[in-house]
């Protein structure tokens, strides 16, 4: 198990329960495949530096977990087909333990 930091912005325009629903699936997503969640951390709504799809400003969520490969990957196959995720980014923060 190796652990990662993920951070994501989540579109604007949902609503509290939607936005909460859209945390709660990608949550899901690493606890299904063995993973843990360690640390969520909300940092609430963000102006853009620049527009990104005719957006000013997005919800932004950091979160540590740690995760094995095929959890990652499912992951990031998933934020990617999802129309509400504006910009996600993984970053590997240590190796096998």
């Amino acid at each position: 198990m190796k652990k990662y930091e993920i951070m994501y912005i989540v579109n604007a325009s949902l609503d509290e329960a939607a936005r909460k629903q859209v945390m709660d699936n990608l949550n899901q997503i690493i606890t299904d495949h063995s993973g843990s969640i360690d640390k969520v951390d909300e940092w609430g709504m963000r102006e853009f530096a620049y527009e990104i799809n005719h957006m000013k400003k997005g919800y932004y969520v950091v979160m540590n977990v740690t995760s094995n490969n095929e959890g990652i990957q499912e992951f990031d196959r998933l934020t990617r087909i999802n129309q509400n995720i504006v910009r996600f980014m993984i970053i590997k923060t240590q190796g096998e333990e």
